[in-house]
């Protein structure tokens, strides 16, 4: 780091450290109003609430979910709307197949003794034991360990045809080999959670367990804790024959993705939108992942309409919209199937694992939208959430702060949010989606021990946590629905103190990086920060005199960094544009568009996505496909964001993209 760098750095930050008393564009009494008023615990009753039911898409617990969301929206003062889009396995919403709602009635696991059965699971008692998408079924069986069960070296020498398996793997890996080939007759899974510092840790856990929605392969799979395979592994060892019942009244329906959404009106007469976002659906308890998300912006919706009716806030500029659908399929039903309000959105907060607790073990982030899609508003609600962490570390390290953010029955640690660019994995890389383009800041718990398991219970769940994360959202949304063209002279300072925390980051990167990697990393750092600046003009004007303070802001920074040679931009190779029919991502939930229109085999032999992070560089790849950027900058790009990447990677990428009809050439340079 050059040393004029550093200074500048350092007056930055003392010029920050002075101005930490209130928020970002906010003022005392909104932030007193907003912080008084926003409860975790009130929250923390409705996630009680939600985490009672088993809310798959279009089932009858979604369904309860959903009249839980509605009636509280009216004791709060707020109309909602229940969305319909139908879903029958062959509509389409963008790049989503539709997913028929899937059903259980009844299912039960018994092991069959001489001495009496053992029943091992039962829906009733914890529907999360039986894997989503299985099918009806009456089987008595022995058991068979096939260890992974995904290649045919683990069936050798084992009679399964008939049998019931017992795997490593999720059920929807084994059954196309197991079912479908060698005539398993069902399976049982032992699959553990995502990899962390507590992955396998608690053998008592069961993982959420899941079958392939449009597979020709009709099965079942029960899902076991890792304790429970265990035991049934040293008998199998021993040479004991275990036999199984298993009673299974389950399957797919026609019906619908449902979701609810309510508005409080804004005094704009364009009618432009703020949009919180959620997703709604996941298995019982599923407290943290993600009732937290939803119960957080009910939680905003109660604060701001009764400080709005109070006077305590007045009326926005925009409107404020709440979404509570069904995880990424839903918004993608939602965006295409309702372009009239996709269209007015300026901005989306998404919030999907909010309230971790510290037996959860989870860090909190406050993440970025992809850096194909430049924007203030990441910015924003990351310098609320400094704030934030700021406040908090100041009541753990003294005992008191202006705003300490705690609840009676929550912690008191600090918040130490980090603050991150894009992860994948939610619905706020639908709304950011190049199809879309809607700057989205993404609130979430990362790792959490219990995720998708039956450990995700309300008692893990902190109601601070809840409070501070639905403040840090509340906040950026109040701010982005009033923003206006007299907010601009504090957003620039702001811009300015981010991009040194940037640079920083960038010259450490540079120093990894051969010359020419070098100065495409430095050309397109400046490019970013340019385009930060630009992105406000899609809430407000600015004046001549604020880009001229822009454009000198840069130029010394250019300076301060020390250019390497940049070489100029090249523009060699195809030119691709969207093809607008086509919408989303190439990965959806529960299907994938790619693979099922160019080919599974074909799809996993592309070198982009055999690379490290290469979901992350095909996403941005497509994101980056504009109809003037040519592959070659495309790929300079990409290499900025994430690291070197081969040119004929990203070349062979967009060809399979072109031969589907995602994109279409434009010319060639």
């Amino acid at each position: 780091m050059t040393r004029r760098l550093m200074l500048a750095i350092a007056v930055v930050g003392a010029s920050a450290v002075l101005a930490e008393d209130l928020p970002p564009l906010l003022d005392g009494p909104t932030t007193r109003a907003l912080s008084q008023e926003i409860s975790g615990e009130l929250a923390h009753r409705n996630l009680e609430e939600l985490s009672r039911h088993h809310r798959m898409r279009g089932s009858d617990g979604f369904d309860r979910a959903n009249d839980h969301i509605i009636a509280q929206l009216e004791r709060y003062g707020l109309a909602s709307e229940l969305l319909r889009f139908p879903a029958d396995g062959e509509i389409f919403y963008g790049t989503q197949r539709s997913r028929p709602p899937w059903f259980a009635e009844f299912a039960e696991l018994w092991e069959i003794r001489d001495s009496g059965d053992i029943r091992i699971a039962s829906w009733d008692v914890m529907p999360l034991r039986l894997a989503q998408d299985s099918e009806s079924a009456s089987v008595t069986a022995e058991l068979v360990d096939v260890g992974p069960g995904t290649s045919d070296d683990d069936y050798a020498g084992r009679d399964v045809r008939g049998r019931l398996v017992l795997t490593s793997s999720q059920p929807e890996a084994v059954a196309e080999l197991a079912v479908g080939r060698l005539g398993v007759a069902g399976i049982l899974s032992y699959a553990q959670n995502q990899k962390s510092a507590w992955w396998k840790e608690d053998e008592s856990l069961v993982r959420w367990g899941h079958l392939d929605t449009f597979s020709d392969v009709s099965t079942f799979g029960f899902m076991l804790s890792l304790q429970e395979a265990r035991a049934f592994q040293e008998r199998l060892a021993a040479g004991e024959t275990i036999t199984l019942r298993a009673e299974v009244r389950a399957g797919k329906k026609e019906g619908a993705y449902e979701l609810v959404t309510s508005a409080i009106p804004g005094s704009d007469r364009n009618a432009r939108e703020i949009v919180y976002s959620c997703h709604l659906d996941h298995p019982r308890p599923g407290a943290n992942d993600n009732a937290s998300g939803c119960v957080a912006i009910l939680e905003i919706a109660r604060t701001l309409s009764k400080l709005i009716d109070e006077k305590k806030l007045p009326r926005p500029q925009r409107t404020i919209r709440f979404v509570w659908p069904p995880e990424i399929e839903g918004t993608l039903a939602f965006l295409t199937g309702r372009p009239d309000i996709a269209s007015r959105i300026d901005a989306a907060i998404h919030l999907d694992m909010v309230g971790g607790g510290p037996e959860t073990k989870a860090i909190f982030h406050v993440t970025r939208g992809p850096a194909s899609l430049p924007s203030f508003v990441y910015d924003v609600s990351q310098e609320i959430g400094r704030w934030v962490n700021r406040q908090t570390a100041l009541l753990a390290k003294t005992g008191s702060s202006p705003f300490p953010l705690v609840e009676l029955t929550g912690g008191k640690e600090p918040l130490q949010a980090e603050m991150v660019d894009l992860t994948m994995g939610s619905d706020h890389q639908i709304y950011a989606e190049g199809s879309f383009a809607i700057p989205t800041v993404y609130l979430n718990d990362w790792p959490d021990r219990y995720i998708h398991t039956t450990g995700d219970t309300a008692e893990n769940v902190d109601a601070t946590k809840l409070k501070r994360s639905a403040f840090i959202a509340a906040a950026t949304g109040w701010v982005l629905a009033n923003l206006d063209e007299e907010d601009v002279p504090r957003i620039l300072p702001l811009l300015e103190r981010n991009a040194f925390r940037r640079a920083t980051g960038m010259l450490e990167r540079r120093e990894d990086l051969d010359s020419n990697e070098a100065a495409l990393l430095h050309r397109f750092a400046l490019a970013y920060e340019q385009d930060l600046v630009d992105s406000i003009g899609r809430f407000a004007p600015l004046d001549s005199a604020q880009r001229e303070r822009s454009t000198r802001f840069l130029t010394s920074l250019s300076e301060l960094l020390r250019d390497p040679a940049v070489p100029a931009a090249t523009a060699a190779g195809a030119v691709y544009r969207r093809n607008e029919a086509v919408r989303g991502p190439m990965t959806a939930f529960g299907y994938a568009y790619l693979p099922d229109h160019y080919g599974a085999e074909k799809t996993r032999a592309l070198r982009l996505l055999r690379m490290a992070r290469g979901n992350e560089y095909a996403y941005e790849a497509l994101n980056l496909v504009d109809g003037r950027r040519s592959v070659q900058e495309i790929r300079d790009i990409l290499s900025a964001i994430y690291g070197p990447v081969p040119l004929d990677a990203v070349e062979e990428y967009l060809e399979a993209l072109e031969s589907i009809e995602v994109i279409r050439k434009e010319a060639v340079r």
